[in-house]
């Protein structure tokens, strides 16, 4: 941080912590009340960050990171099951699952260049939120899952199915989902999850690497470019049917059967 730095105000109980330095905007995930999974509260303050940079075009860039254990375990669970059993219809978690879709639509065409930092374990959700950053630098000890599958759920957050085949390819991500496997960094980076990777006390650098020239290049072409990108990426998703995907996970959780097993996802 520069002297340049500062604290936004975070009310008490935050999911989020925000600085600003300059045009850059720093995002840390903050589960010093929960653990480091994508709960509602997460998703609210990141929606109203979001929606707040519209009026915001001196915020360039945008760091997401996590100051927990690790940069996020999954979902949450727990409170599928907890706005479930308070409504039974399951219209609560189709809003839970809405926000997710919006939030990742939200992260993939604000004006700003977003860069996700990486480090621990990046497991389901967490590997989503991070799929729609522009630039993704990952500590070399990371450890990545797709593990809905094998926990019986459908990978069905945020729409990321379509975001993650276009990044990495049909044919591994359909491999990582079916099979559930846990991969590392390196295999991360071959596959295009990871643009960087670097030993976790290194990974600030890299991701100043990214900013110091990006904070120097023309507001209007960055924002033209990156939309364009966007524009191209969906293409490739023109029979994306991410809207269902707060139905498909609404329904599956909601077969009478036993509770959702434990873990991340």
């Amino acid at each position: 941080m520069t002297e340049t730095a500062r604290n936004l105000p975070s009310p008490p109980g935050k999911a989020i912590r925000v600085e600003q330095d300059g045009p850059v905007l720093h995002v840390r995930l903050n589960p010093w009340e929960q653990d480091d999974t994508l709960g509602v509260a997460v998703l609210d303050d990141l929606l109203l960050l979001l929606d707040d940079l519209h009026e915001r075009p001196d915020i360039r860039i945008l760091t997401l990171s996590s100051m927990g254990a690790d940069f996020c375990l999954g979902a949450d669970r727990t409170e599928y099951q907890e706005t479930l059993l308070a409504d039974p219809t399951g219209a609560g978690l189709r809003r839970i699952a809405d926000k997710a879709h919006r939030l990742c639509q939200a992260l993939e065409s604000t004006h700003a260049v977003t860069i996700a930092r990486l480090h621990g374990r990046v497991i389901g959700a967490g590997l989503a939120l991070a799929s729609f950053c522009d630039l993704r630098a990952g500590a070399d000890t990371c450890r990545f899952r797709m593990p809905e599958v094998g926990i019986g759920l459908p990978p069905a957050w945020g729409g990321a199915m379509g975001r993650l085949v276009s990044e990495a390819g049909a044919a591994r991500i359909r491999e990582l989902m079916l099979t559930c496997d846990v991969f590392d960094a390196d295999t991360a980076h071959r596959l295009g999850l990871l643009h960087k990777t670097a030993p976790l006390d290194r990974l600030d650098e890299v991701v100043a690497a990214w900013t110091r020239p990006l904070v120097r290049r023309s507001p209007e072409a960055l924002v033209l470019t990156k939309r364009m990108l966007a524009g191209y990426a969906r293409a490739d998703r023109m029979a994306d049917a991410s809207l269902l995907d707060s139905h498909l996970l609404t329904a599956h959780i909601n077969q009478p059967r036993g509770p959702v097993p434990a873990g991340a996802g």
